[in-house]
């Protein structure tokens, strides 16, 4: 025999607890683990499936206080005189070493931390018969980034000048900037080329080569080039005042 249904009634149940209680603690901790980890997963990975990006960071640079320096000289033939802060290199220069009078000073403009600018000055006793017409010199660095990359390197800044007519002030300014030809590892502590640009050790001549050094410090996959901004040459002295190059 068939049964057919005469009444239905829908029991609703419900529960209460109070704000303090262990079933609203999980309610609240388990909404939370809903929302907040994919919130940082996508924070931490910069993006999901993200395939290029760009970023600025402001380098921790100072400086080494390591110097070379040729100045080329127009009374004769070939005739340079030269210096450094490498005891090793000096002893090869025999009659060519000419001790300068340097000054440098870092300066940090806006308070952050790290240095912005560096004022250096070099002053060359010169001989009444000694005229520059060139001019090449390096400065080494220590440069850090840490934002995104851990990468630290020694870098340099190589400037070479040539005038057609002899003067007795050169102003360069400019800026250090990061040149990569690759992309830097991300994560970790890359020190490949935190070693010293110049070999301040050896006895030998080739070691000294600037176009060796500049050469050998090009093929990194990361080096620090000066770009610069600006460039004064100051004309020659007259012949009643002292002589000098700066």
């Amino acid at each position: 025999m068939a049964l057919y249904e005469l009444f239905a009634h829908p029991v609703e149940r419900g529960y209460r607890a109070g704000l303090c209680s262990k079933a609203a603690l999980f309610l609240l901790l388990a909404t939370a683990l809903t929302y907040i980890p994919p919130l940082l997963v996508a924070f931490r990975s910069h993006g999901f499936w993200l395939k290029r990006s760009s970023y600025e960071e402001q380098p921790t640079v100072r400086f080494q206080h390591q110097v070379l320096l040729v100045a080329l000289l127009g009374s004769e033939p070939g005739g340079f005189l030269a210096w450094s802060t490498f005891p090793a290199f000096n002893r090869l220069q025999e009659g060519h070493l000419r001790v300068p009078l340097v000054s440098a000073r870092e300066e940090d403009r806006n308070q952050d931390g790290k240095m912005d600018m560096l004022h250096f000055k070099l002053e060359l006793p010169l001989q009444s018969t000694e005229q520059v017409l060139g001019v090449q010199l390096i400065l080494t660095f220590s440069y850090q980034l840490h934002r995104m990359s851990t990468f630290v390197m020694q870098s340099m800044a190589f400037l070479q000048s040539s005038f057609a007519l002899p003067g007795s002030q050169l102003y360069v300014n400019g800026d250090l900037r990061l040149q990569q030809k690759q992309p830097l590892g991300y994560g970790g502590l890359d020190v490949r080329y935190n070693v010293s640009v110049i070999n301040g050790t050896s006895p030998f001549a080739s070691d000294y080569d600037l176009t060796r050094i500049v050469a050998a410090y090009q093929e990194r996959n990361a080096f620090g080039i000066p770009e610069q901004n600006g460039l004064q040459l100051m004309p020659n002295r007259e012949k009643s005042e002292p002589g000098g190059a700066t």
